[in-house]
């Protein structure tokens, strides 16, 4: 402070003309001392009050002392100075008290500072754990208001962005060791691995004690400025072990030109009465300065040491290393500086006078107000000798903090490394710089859960913290692209997701092709079918003349075989990729085919009727009805009747190639939709018809007599064709996607084997293996 007034004394553009003193009280840290010396300045008597020296630092020239105080090095004192003060209107001007209650104006009108708010350190503290994605972090503060506010501001700066306090341990200096202990043993069961300390570095100290006791040197702690740049704990062994690489946020630093040379010149001759410099003297150099003591002064003759030798007089501080000519860390000397100067600024636009104002109206030195004194502190706006900008905002300064980490040298010992600064709200970090807990460069990990990657969702654990959670695969159809998110997105219909769940991408078209098994299976069983029919064909046509192939109709016999063909070859264009015209000819060729072969079997056993019917006396005109023509005709109108039915169905509302997005799966079905389930209805409904009715015939011609009587074998294989089309509908409309084209494929060779083998196995087994049965005797026995 001295240094900074004989350099604005000195000054020809601040203040000149005018020349600056001080009295310099110490409070020794003590609230009522520095209360007691704030009412002798202000007051400016010290005769009533003699427990405290007013040294004679004076550098006026007699005139009437500004009432004005830089002081309150603690926030206590700040507040209890600013609550006597302030009715006074004398400004205060505090360099180291950061309590954020001090920045009400309605409490402390004539307070101000030279240090940021606590409140901005804490901020700048959440905002690296957000940068640096810390969202698990422990904390332990001092149990005052300074740690409580710590936390109170930490949590507010941290909601919304996932950060969570795993646990929040308090120290108290009454009962440090047993506390302490117990935040040690907190810290060593937690799974978080950034630690948040805010208290003082006397409690520090013996938290990295117990910490060293129980080994635990793996977390990376975050310091406030109260302890970040402390050189107690740099040069603590415990220090060493467990807090390498401490993040700490410290008051901002910088350089004062010409202090150093100043300080170095300092002497105890020029200045008799600066106890801190013989205490300097006594300490470095083992001599003492005898000479203008006051015998009467008993704090003199306390200070004095007999035992020391007289100093010669050529001891002097140049080339001499020690803390006192250290200025590589200003810190709080520059806020001291910055309240001098602040001081003089706003004394100079107080005694400007304006060059069309009358003198009258301007202030002379020996009269000042406060209150305009006060007003000027308001208004404040200046360039520091430093090139910054320094103005007050109510009673604080902008934010700006350095950004320190303790760094392992080569020596084995910890060193203090600048990494940043903080700005108002935003830091400036060179995070290559940084030196972790781990000893290398890669950033710690500290979170409660890993986060969740692209393809999953976050599922908060009940009755535990939001960071706390587990992460679900999203399901079927649904995807995240993002890490961390709250929900999965569903995939349009057309799309689905991805093997990972990260993207949707577009359905595959999905058909019965002849590429895959069943494809393949399907059409060599149709195959087989068509080629076991034309063998049979083959035989009948062989055997065209025998009884048994004569005895059984042998015209609708070779036209019930080319009917059966034609429902095995049907069956081959419900496979493969569905064109508008490949559904429309699967559904006319499977219902013209097996009416077709129905109307045949129905005819037959019409006839195996008629032909009994007629034996009878009076009935021989029935047979005459039932004729080749008449047998032809009625096959031949049968089968019109479906033709009509599928004419008219697929002219109006014929099935069509459309995709079934109503099945989920990364396949959509290419099928041929029914657009009027009428038609296809009545196309079944008709075959349905025919086949109940031959079966009806059938079973009441069972039991007629003669080997050549064809109606059992229609009977059995109407059976299995009536139960196979029956269990197909619900199978059939239960059946997912291309499985619904694969059950009636099914159907139509199932129903088809029924009636080849039924009808057929029998006759080729006598026409070939039993040829001896193959006469019209045989047929005729009864």
């Amino acid at each position: 402070m001295v240094f900074a007034l004989e350099e604005i004394n000195h000054s020809k553009t601040l203040l000149p003309g005018v020349k600056l003193g001080y009295h310099i009280f110490d409070s020794c840290g003590r609230p009522p001392w520095a209360l007691q010396a704030a009412m002798l300045l202000v007051g400016g008597d010290g005769s009533s009050c003699n427990s405290i020296k007013s040294a004679d630092y004076s550098a006026g020239n007699g005139s009437r002392p500004v009432p004005l105080i830089i002081g309150g090095a603690s926030s206590t004192t700040s507040q209890i100075l600013s609550k006597i003060l302030g009715p006074l209107s004398v400004p205060l001007i505090s360099y180291l008290s950061t309590c954020p209650c001090l920045s009400d104006k309605h409490q402390y009108p004539t307070f101000f500072r030279t240090i940021p708010s606590d409140v901005y350190q804490v901020r700048a503290i959440a905002q690296l754990a957000i940068r640096f994605s810390w969202t698990w972090i422990g904390a332990v503060v001092a149990n005052n208001d300074y740690g409580h506010m710590a936390i109170t501001v930490f949590q507010e700066e941290i909601r919304g962005s996932e950060v969570c306090l795993a646990f929040v341990e308090t120290l108290e200096r009454e009962n440090i060791v047993r506390d302490a202990g117990r935040a040690a043993l907190t810290i060593q069961a937690s799974t978080a691995r950034v630690i948040l300390i805010f208290t003082w570095y006397t409690d520090v100290r013996e938290l990295f004690v117990q910490l060293d006791k129980i080994n635990v040197t793996d977390r990376q702690f975050l310091a406030s400025e109260s302890w970040s740049t402390s050189g107690d704990l740099l040069q603590n062994p415990s220090t060493k072990k467990v807090a390498r690489g401490v993040l700490g946020v410290a008051i901002r630093s910088s350089p004062i030109p010409g202090l150093e040379n100043y300080l170095r010149s300092l002497n105890p001759i020029n200045r008799p009465h600066d106890e801190f410099l013989r205490e300097i003297w006594e300490k470095e150099f083992g001599c003492s300065y005898r000479a203008n003591f006051s015998t009467s002064s008993l704090v003199e003759m306390s200070l004095y040491k007999s035992s020391l030798s007289p100093c010669t007089g050529t001891e002097s501080l140049k080339g001499f290393q020690n803390l006192f000519t250290d200025i590589s860390q200003l810190r709080v000397t520059y806020n001291v500086y910055l309240a001098v100067y602040a001081v003089a600024h706003a004394l100079h636009s107080l005694l400007s006078c304006p060059p069309t104002n009358n003198n009258s109206t301007c202030f002379s030195p020996k009269y000042i107000n406060p209150m305009e004194l006060l007003y000027n502190f308001n208004q404040l706006n200046f360039t520091t000798p430093q090139g910054e900008i320094f103005y007050f905002q109510g009673p604080d300064i902008s934010a700006s903090y350095d950004l320190v980490n303790w760094q392992n040298t080569h020596e084995g010992s910890l060193k203090l490394a600048l990494i940043g600064r903080v700005d108002g709200f935003e830091l400036h970090l060179n995070e290559s710089a940084i030196q972790w807990s781990t000893g290398s460069n890669q950033v710690p990990v500290s979170v409660c859960s890993v986060s969740c990657l692209p393809g999953t969702r976050k599922v908060r654990r009940k009755g535990e913290p939001l960071c706390c959670f587990d992460c679900v695969p999203c399901a079927d159809g649904e995807i995240s692209d993002q890490t961390n998110s709250l929900h999965c997105e569903r995939c349009p219909s057309e799309f689905w997701s991805n093997p990972k769940r990260t993207a949707c991408i577009l359905r595959q078209q999905d058909f019965l092709s002849f590429n895959e098994t069943l494809g393949i299976t399907l059409t060599a069983a149709a195959v087989c079918g068509a080629t076991v029919t034309a063998v049979v064909f083959v035989v009948f046509l062989q055997y065209r003349h025998t009884p048994m192939v004569r005895a059984n109709n042998s015209e609708l016999s070779f036209l019930l075989l080319m009917s059966l063909k034609l429902c095995f070859l049907c069956s081959l264009v419900f496979i493969g990729r569905p064109s508008v015209w490949s559904c429309r000819f699967q559904q006319a060729a499977f219902g013209i085919s097996f009416v077709l072969c129905v109307s045949c079997l129905q005819v037959k056993t019409i006839v195996v009727l008629a032909a009994f019917r007629s034996a009878r006396p009076g009935a021989e005109a029935l047979i005459r009805w039932f004729g080749p023509g008449q047998q032809r005709g009625s096959v031949g109108l049968l089968t019109f009747i479906q033709i009509i039915i599928c004419a008219v169905w697929l002219s109006f509302n014929p099935p069509v190639p459309r995709l079934d997005l109503g099945f989920q799966g990364s396949k959509v079905t290419l099928e041929c939709a029914m657009t009027s389930v009428v038609g296809f209805c009545l196309v079944l409904g008709y075959i349905g018809l025919l086949a109940a009715t031959c079966l009806i015939l059938a079973f009441f011609a069972r039991k007629l007599p003669d080997n050549f009587n064809e109606a059992k074998l229609i009977t059995f294989s109407m059976l299995i064709f009536c139960a196979v089309w029956v269990a197909f509908v619900p199978a059939y409309v239960s059946s997912p996607g291309k499985y619904t084209v694969a059950v009636e494929i099914f159907a139509i060779l199932a129903s088809s084997y029924g009636l080849l083998f039924c009808i057929f196995a029998p006759k080729c087994f006598i026409i070939l293996m039993r040829p001896e049965k193959n006469t019209k005797k045989f047929l005729m026995a009864r």
